[in-house]
């Protein structure tokens, strides 16, 4: 089977709105996620050649977009930032609905985490990878990714002051993203 085949562009669309999820979550902005993820297409259609048919697609491309996003960051050097997001919530209208204000809540406290637990978090627990996938991803060892995954359950938890399932929600909206597999 040759890189040229129908397979390898199937399977690359079909990774899509997890690539988008992951770019998202990065970003924090839709525009530049869809960016993101365009830019690690290009780089994918043209790296094809490397891609090994019948080997793990998904954890290749979040890998591309990964180092992609990276790369991006230290050219751009220091952005003005909303850590506080004071900002944001400016620019933000409070809903009404208990479940997207949790959902609010959530992504400010997993913003706040630190970039390399962020992104295990989201690996793990939003993307559906495994941790072996995820440290393959992160190029660190399983332990390292398993360690940085409880420290981020166990901000999160503190933070939003979660003791259950009953803390968090449950409404309509609310039991509608957590059952969602992507965050995004």
């Amino acid at each position: 089977m040759t890189p040229e085949t129908p397979s390898f562009k199937r399977e690359m669309l079909a990774t899509l709105p997890s690539l988008r999820a992951f770019a998202v979550s990065l970003t924090g902005r839709h525009d530049k996620a869809d960016d993101l993820v365009q830019d690690t297409v290009m780089r994918a259609w043209a790296k094809q050649e490397s891609f090994e048919m019948g080997t793990n697609i998904k954890a290749w491309l979040f890998t591309i977009l990964r180092n992609e996003f990276y790369s991006q960051m230290r050219k751009r050097g220091r952005e003005v930032q909303d850590s506080d997001g004071l900002l944001t919530e400016r620019m933000a209208v409070n809903p009404s609905q208990y479940g997207i204000l949790d959902l609010g809540d959530f992504k400010r406290e997993l913003d706040k985490l630190p970039d390399d637990q962020r992104e295990a978090i989201i690996l793990i627990g939003a993307s559906g990878f495994s941790y072996e996938e995820a440290a393959e991803i992160c190029k660190c060892a399983v332990g390292t990714m398993k360690s940085r995954v409880s420290r981020a359950r166990s901000r999160l938890q503190e933070a939003l002051q979660v003791e259950g399932e009953t803390d968090y929600g449950p409404d309509g909206v609310s039991a509608q993203v957590t059952a969602m597999p992507h965050i995004g």
